[in-house]
This record gives C-alpha cells, structure tokens and sequence, in this order.
C-alpha cells in the first residue's frame, strides 16, 4: 500500500488535482477551467457554485486516473491565489468571488493614497493598500454595496473556501492572511488598529482562524466523499497562497532563496529570516513560523501571452504543434539585437499604476508577428526585472533563481530571463509547483515530513539550467532603459484616458 497526498491549486481560472507519491512522482492530473464574469469594467468575479463544482470533478477524475485507493490518499493540501476577496454569508453559503484581476477599487486606493492611509496600514502588516487586495475590496463594499457587505459573514481566500466546502471549516492560513495585508507582523495575528486604519474597524467577526499552512484545518466529510471518491476522514491542511506554495514545489525553502513565477501574474519573491521593511516592497508574506517571503508582483506575466494567443493564434491553428511551442519557435527565430519593437505588459494595469494599459511601441512595416511576440516576452521580462531590482535595493540577496509557471515551460523564455536579469535561472521539474508545494505542506502535516525543506528534498528537482548571454547583455540593458522612459512618458496620457472614460461612463 502506497502514502499518497493530494494537491489542489486553484488559480483565477483553472482549478487542478494532482495526485503525488512521496518522492514527488505525479500519478494523475486533472484540470477545468472556470469562466470570470465582468459585470463592469474593473470588475471581475467568479462563480463560487461552479469553482465547487470544478472542484469535485477534478478531484474525482485524478482518484479514477491514478487508479489508486482513495484511503491510501493520507493527506490533501490546497493552494490558491492570493487577494481578491472569496465570501461566505452568514449561514456559511457562497456569497461572492471576486478574483485577483479585479480592479473596481482604484478610486479608494487614489483616495487613501491622499490621505495617507497607507503609511497607518504599513506600521501593522509591512503593506499599503492597492485595488485587488482583500481589505480595500471589502472596504469598496462597505462603502458601494452595503445591502451585500450586511450579508457577508465570512471574508478569506480562493483556497480557504476550497477547504471549507472540503472539511466544513471556517479557516485561513497565514501565508494567504499576510500576503492580502491583514495581519500584523511580525506578530502574524489579525489587529483591531490595522482593521480600523482600512476603515474596517467593525470587520474582526468575518475574519477566520488564522492556522499555519501545514496545521490540519479539518476533514473530509461523508458528504464530499460521496461526491468526489475521497474517503471521509482524510485529513486536509489550511494550505497555502499559491505564489508561495509555487516556492515551496519549486525546491525554494531556504533562506537567500529566490523564486520567480511566469505566471497570470509576475512573481518575484525572495526568502528572508527578517521582515523587510521597506515601504517599496509590494508584499510581505510568511510561510512558518520563522521566516518571511519578500514579494514584488504585479498581474504583468504570461497573461499578456495567453491573451494574444487566445484572440489572435488559436482561432484557425491547425497545426501539430500548440500554439503556445509555435510563439516560441517564431520568438527564436528573431535576432535579439536587431530593430524590434518595445511592448509594456499592462493588459490589466501596473503595479505602480492601475490605469497602465498594454501597448506596443516602435512598430514599423516590416515589423512580422515574430518580432511582436519577441517583444511581448522581452517586456514581460523587463517588468520582472523591474520588481526583481526593486527588492535588491530593499536589502534582500540572491545570485540564481528558480523559474516556475507557464513561462517556464517554453523553449526560449526562460534563456530570455536569465538574459535581462544577468543571473542563472533554473527550471523545477514539476510544471505543477503549486499543487507541488500545497502536497508538501500536507505531506509535513501529517508527519511525512519533518518541515518544509526536508519535504522540498523529497519532493522536488531541478529540469533545466540556463547561464546568462553576457554578449547581449548591453542590448537587453539599453532596451529595458527604453521600456522604462516609455512607461514614465505614457502615465499622465493613461491617467487622462481614464478620466475620459469614467466621464464618459458617468454621462450614458
């Protein structure tokens, strides 16, 4: 009889269940993807119905894939994105998902930017307000829709309501409830003054326990058991934020290590024994009870490709190669010192300004779809080298990385990064490192292993290394200069487009 542990990662769109040996082994995976809903501009939320239902099929389709005994299944753990806002009503039914993406707050974050509430807020939790984090979302309910904020009676995550349909428990854990800033730290417990610095002074009910993300939050119950195949009883961890369960399952525990994720967003985050404290720094999270992830992110990632191939490659692709392997083969083909144009990653906004949009730069007629492709990933690498020098001037201190997410798996990317950020980079094996790191944290729940690294040992390897191309080096240096004065020559334009728009808005 084998010990086997179950993994769930449930992003913004796609939920997956991943079945692992203890050697890290995959044995089944199964995924769907669920649809977001805009009601309006700026706003984009999410089934919780049809997030669930997502949840029980792939659970049960991975238990029939492997073709194991769902008892020899010894512990399931859950990773999720982080912010947005998932809420349960007072009766503990599915109230609102509002994902990640969502950018309906930027008008209370302009306000408190003036008001200086972000200063109140950084003395508790190391983190200012911005528009897709839980409490500013809950605080732009509270203000525009109060018939609903009167109904909810549960605030937490996209992963701690998986957990809760699973076990029936109201919980959270720490890396999430730090990462969203709502816990003070170094302290890593809610605080009734950092609540009342976000206007949230009356909210401490609607928080959940607050576990570490290896401690069991509950169990499955008979009734999930006779939806999805698990067997009742089968313990469940509070689990993980997914930027640092992707840490976890890429083989990143210790201290000095860095982790990029190339992903929906940009994730740069780098292991750290203090808090950084540095109000630059867009995130602070905490993943035990002695160390801290420093984190630079923006939604500035693989996003951008997964847009362009979904509107303007997939439609008509015949051929045998998908088109994702096709937009690399094309970008390969480009001469990275030659006249390519400049592309700014602003599909849903920048990190320093939510009004960003994305655009190409320098596009001229003989311009092909090689040379915007090379120039949607060289952009989304200089975004993440932007948030990669923003975190080396704070203090933190690291010569590699560790590569995870969909850009991990093309064939010239991470080459791209390893060149635009002069470090090596490293690719996991596992192409599912968030799965990954929540199996890891389940597996040290319940006593498979001794912590987090010694799980990570176990676990995870490395695929691919890639060295830095000090020829191009310049070029990439001269470029990245330009994406920036590009980026500072076009904030005041986005501002007036968005001043137009809303005027617009508000005469219809």
């Amino acid at each position: 009889m084998g010990k086997y542990i179950l993994g769930l990662d449930a992003g913004n769109t796609v939920i997956k269940a991943i079945i692992f040996d203890a050697s890290g082994r995959e044995l089944a995976l199964a995924a769907r993807d669920g649809r977001s809903c805009m009601p309006k501009p700026g706003h984009v939320e999410r089934d919780l119905n049809e997030l669930w239902r997502n949840a029980v099929d792939v659970i049960g389709q991975c238990i029939d894939l492997a073709g194991i005994d769902a008892g020899d299944i010894v512990a399931i753990g859950c990773a999720g994105h982080g912010n947005g806002l998932y809420a349960l009503d007072r009766d503990g039914a599915p109230l609102i998902g509002i994902q990640s993406l969502d950018t309906r707050a930027i008008g209370i974050v302009d306000e408190w930017a003036e008001q200086n509430v972000g200063d109140r807020t950084y003395v508790h939790c190391l983190q200012k307000p911005w528009a897709a984090q839980t409490p500013t979302l809950l605080a732009w309910i509270k203000r525009h829709a109060p018939e609903l904020f009167s109904r909810i009676g549960t605030v937490f995550l996209c992963k701690d309501f998986v957990v809760n349909r699973l076990t029936g428990a109201r919980s959270t854990d720490t890396s999430d409830m730090s990462g969203c800033g709502l816990l003070q730290l170094p302290g890593r417990r809610y605080d009734q003054d950092l609540l009342a610095a976000y206007g949230l002074g009356e909210c401490m009910d609607l928080l959940p326990p607050v576990l570490e993300s290896a401690e069991i939050a509950g169990n499955i119950t008979p009734e999930v058991a006779a939806l999805t195949g698990l067997r009742a009883g089968t313990p469940v961890v509070a689990g993980l934020f997914d930027v640092v369960a992707s840490a976890v399952g890429s083989g990143v525990t210790r201290t000095g290590a860095a982790s990029i994720i190339a992903g929906t967003w940009s994730i740069n985050q780098v292991i750290t024994d203090e808090p950084i404290r540095d109000p630059s720094i867009f995130m602070l999270s905490t993943f035990d009870p002695r160390r801290y992830l420093a984190i630079e992110s923006s939604a500035t990632s693989a996003a951008n490709l997964e847009w362009i191939v979904r509107e303007f490659l997939e439609h008509g692709h015949d051929g045998d190669a998908s088109p994702f392997e096709l937009c690399s083969e094309l970008v390969a083909s480009v001469d990275p010192d030659g006249d390519i144009p400049i592309y700014h990653p602003f599909l849903y906004g920048s990190q320093q300004n939510g009004h960003a949009r994305a655009g190409f730069y320098g596009v001229a007629g003989w311009h092909t779809r090689a040379h915007m492709l090379r120039a949607l990933f060289e952009g989304v690498a200089f975004e993440h080298k932007r948030h990669v020098e923003t975190l080396r001037k704070a203090g933190a201190v690291f010569d590699e990385v560790t590569l995870s997410g969909g850009g991990s798996r093309s064939a010239v990317w991470p080459q791209i990064f390893a060149d635009v950020l002069g470090v090596p980079v490293t690719v996991a094996r596992s192409r599912e490192t968030g799965a990954l790191g929540a199996a890891i944290a389940a597996g040290t729940g319940v006593g498979l292993f001794a912590d987090y690294s010694e799980g990570a040992a176990a676990m995870t390897s490395a695929a691919r290394h890639y060295t830095p191309n000090g020829a191009i080096a310049p070029v990439y240096s001269r470029r990245y200069r330009l994406y920036g004065e590009i980026n500072q020559a076009m904030t005041p334009i986005w501002q007036r487009i968005a001043t137009e728009q809303a005027s617009g808005q508000a005469q219809s």
